[in-house]
């Protein structure tokens, strides 16, 4: 529970929308070990929640997250236990077959930047801070950033920002393309919800088939992708939404994708398949 009695993550449901908050105001969202453990958990749910078209991550009180919280000094235990939940969140959101926003305000700091930059979309206010400020707590990059970053600014970038621990306001990140985009604060709850609607009403076998191409495409060859992007066309092709679209266009109307498998019932009987 937070200091106020209220749940460390927060909840909330809209449209297809699932918007996770980090709600631990007075630590600036530092994530403890209860968070950290609600996060794996949240994860795991709206990724087995069909109903779930976009998964929004933001934080309370003005703040995203300002990383680990340290402030109970370090532990006996090994940290390598530690390390396996921070492992499984930073994999949980890579993995997430719907689209993920992060909505950051404030600070966004070790672990709090790399949940960011694990989301697909970064939203920021020109308030928002950045740092990979694990050199300043003599630690090195975790949940993902050695990862990440080389990945989105190039290596000699990547070594910058973890090597320096220097702290980038909204605009800087956005030049390296750590942000996607930076609306003022009075506009960036509309602004989300529109970016959302937009997903949210997409193909969502297609969304999750494009992101998971993209997302592996940079560790394999062009003949892999090619393979791979025949693959993802073909599971496509047996989803409803193609001919949707194809009468949708026709139509001049706007489609209703569903996902919905294409195939009948009745077929997939005769063949021996399920419905499960």
């Amino acid at each position: 529970m937070s200091a106020s009695g209220e749940p460390v993550l927060l909840t909330h449901d809209s449209d297809g929308v699932r918007t996770l908050t980090l709600n631990r105001p007075h630590r600036r969202n530092a994530i403890d070990d209860e968070l950290w453990r609600s996060l794996r958990d949240a994860l795991t749910a709206a990724g087995n929640d069909r109903d779930v078209r976009v998964l929004v991550v933001t934080g309370a009180g003005g703040a995203f997250c300002s990383g680990a919280d340290i402030s109970g000094g370090l532990r006996t235990e090994h940290p390598t236990y530690r390390m396996r939940v921070l492992s499984e969140v930073a994999l949980l959101l890579h993995e997430l077959p719907m689209p993920t926003v992060a909505k950051v305000t404030g600070v966004a700091v070790g672990a709090g930047w790399n949940l960011a930059l694990g989301c697909d979309l970064v939203v920021a206010t020109p308030s928002a801070r950045f740092s990979q400020i694990f050199a300043r707590r003599g630690l090195s990059l975790d949940l993902g950033g050695s990862w990440l970053l080389p990945k989105l600014v190039g290596l000699q970038q990547a070594k910058r920002l973890a090597l320096l621990a220097e702290t980038l306001d909204a605009e800087q990140a956005r030049a390296l393309n750590l942000v996607t985009w930076v609306v003022p604060d009075d506009e960036v709850d509309a602004f989300t919800v529109g970016v959302c609607a937009r997903l949210a009403s997409g193909a969502p076998v297609a969304l999750a088939q494009n992101k998971a191409l993209l997302n592996e495409g940079a560790d394999r060859t062009l003949r892999d992708a090619l393979a791979a992007e025949a693959r993802a066309q073909a599971v496509n092709f047996a989803t409803c939404d193609v001919a949707e679209a194809y009468a949708a266009y026709a139509d001049r109307r706007e489609p209703k994708f569903t996902g919905a498998w294409a195939v009948p019932v009745g077929d997939r009987a005769r063949r021996g398949g399920s419905d499960a």
